[in-house]
């Protein structure tokens, strides 16, 4: 409850200090999901200085305060000429907005895309089924179709074939990624915007994860394919800036080759008695804070700054897959393209949810992704220029890590449980089993130690049963404290 003569300030900050002891360390190269660090001396204290300046400046009214404007405007121009556009590019008129983060990028462009065609009743977005699941989001929130086109257990990659006749009369959008979030693998973004453009339909990037890379391991000699306003038919790109360029969060960009494809984003009413509204993006008041410490960020690395950053990921990258494919047992789900690790097991007797519990032990925290389709168990790192001070150490962490995860085995579901898995349906989840499930895997008043049960039921489940079981058990999570 909130104290009724309040709480001097150091004795909150203390308060919050103390909460942040049990979170998983955001520098120090050990997190690989989540956070991104570039490792620089002194960029969070600029970064928030450059926030607190700009705090309490209010993004409603851009004639209110014109810095924010200028700020974005300029975050926008970084952004475009990075991806191909600009003055004397394949894409000289392009526009764009700064958003709160890559979700809410991707909303704003399956909007713009269905908005831009109201003759349609039901429009649909095509999207391989390696695409975020924001966009899955941007589906049940606009009330837009959603066809999922499956991508090849090889290449990880949906065929532009199949991309094609996915495309229907209802569509408005085909969606591709530069690179996948769960594989780190680029799309073949040429020809489904081929494809796209065709059938007179719009087709969007979704850079998010590494928009703000590939343009500078390209320069650095990776073989980076055409993924930008370079490519005829790509009409948006979102790209994030609290992730490779290091912003703090949550700041992203939703970029539109010209000003009309961007118009059908906007929101305007005048339609009451009030201010006239007009917005750009989901929120009408926005705090000037991010945007600032974006543009501090951005101005202080500069572009010799970020090809240093993105050569040191590079090298961090190459030491992190060697250790992967020295260890028997597992396999590198592709070989890295840009800044993602993947890998899976070879060995039935390696359970990699109990594999991913003994690195958090060690110290190093990975991000376990459950079986879809064709595709099996896999453990992703998204690695950033801060762990290659410490990646030396993980190839011996790694190989000690299996040899206990082997010694402990699998993780043996009850007969019950796997029984419950498989037959249970969201609708027949109480709240009773519910809270028994939960205590069974040892849900109480915050996550436990070791996830593998955990993992291995929600693996076991099918997909609706799945996100059903995710809601209720993140909300038994998420309750008031009195």
């Amino acid at each position: 409850m909130i104290d009724k003569n309040g709480v001097p300030a150091e004795r909150v900050l203390d308060e919050i200090r103390r909460l942040r002891v049990g979170d998983r360390p955001v520098h120090g190269g050990r997190l690989f999901a989540y956070v991104y660090d570039p490792g620089v001396g002194g960029l969070d204290e600029l970064g928030a200085a450059a926030y607190a300046e700009s705090a309490h400046v209010n993004g409603l009214d851009p004639t209110a305060f014109p810095s924010l404007l200028a700020m974005e405007n300029w975050l926008v121009g970084a952004a475009g000429g990075l991806l191909g556009g600009g003055p004397g590019s394949a894409a000289p008129d392009v526009v764009g907005s700064v958003t709160s983060g890559g979700t809410e990028s991707l909303i704003l462009a399956v909007k713009a895309a269905r908005d831009a065609r109201p003759e349609l009743t039901a429009p649909r977005i095509v999207v391989p089924a390696s695409g975020h699941a924001a966009f899955a989001k941007a589906a049940h929130l606009l009330r837009v179709g959603l066809d999922t086109v499956p991508v090849d257990p090889v290449t990880l990659r949906p065929s532009v074939a199949d991309m094609a006749a996915a495309i229907g009369p209802q569509t408005v959008l085909v969606a591709c990624s530069a690179p996948s979030y769960a594989h780190g693998v680029v799309d073949p973004v040429a020809g489904i915007a081929q494809v796209a453009a065709a059938a007179g339909v719009r087709c969007h990037v979704d850079a998010c994860f590494g928009g703000w890379t590939l343009p500078y391991l390209r320069r650095l000699g990776v073989p980076v394919p055409p993924f930008d306003f370079t490519v005829d038919g790509v009409t948006s790109i979102s790209v994030d800036l609290h992730k490779y360029a290091y912003a703090p969060k949550g700041v992203s960009v939703l970029l539109h080759r010209d000003p009309t494809l961007r118009s059908p984003q906007y929101f305007a009413y005048a339609d009451w008695p009030g201010y006239t509204m007009v917005n750009p993006v989901l929120a009408s008041t926005r705090s000037g804070g991010p945007i600032a410490a974006a543009y501090a960020t951005l101005r202080h690395l500069g572009d010799d700054g970020y090809l240093r950053l993105a050569a040191t990921t590079r090298d961090a990258v190459g030491t992190l897959a060697a250790a992967v494919r020295g260890v028997d047992g597992l396999r590198l789900m592709a070989e890295p393209e840009a800044t993602v690790v993947c890998f899976t097991s070879t060995d039935p007797a390696l359970d990699l949810f109990v594999l991913v519990d003994e690195l958090t032990a060690r110290g190093w925290h990975t991000q376990p992704q459950l079986r879809y389709a064709d595709l099996p168990v896999s453990v992703h790192l998204t690695v950033t220029a801060s762990v290659a001070p410490r990646v030396a150490e993980f190839g011996p962490d790694l190989a000690d890590a299996v040899a206990a995860a082997r010694q402990a085995g699998p993780v043996e579901l009850s007969a019950d449980l796997v029984a419950l898995a498989g037959s249970l349906t969201p609708e027949a989840l109480t709240p009773d089993l519910i809270g028994g499930l939960a205590a069974g895997l040892g849900l109480g008043a915050g996550p436990p130690d070791r996830m593998a049960v955990v993992n291995t039921l929600l693996d076991a489940a099918p997909a609706a049963l799945r996100e059903r079981l995710l809601v209720e058990f993140v909300g038994l999570l998420q309750r008031p404290t009195w």
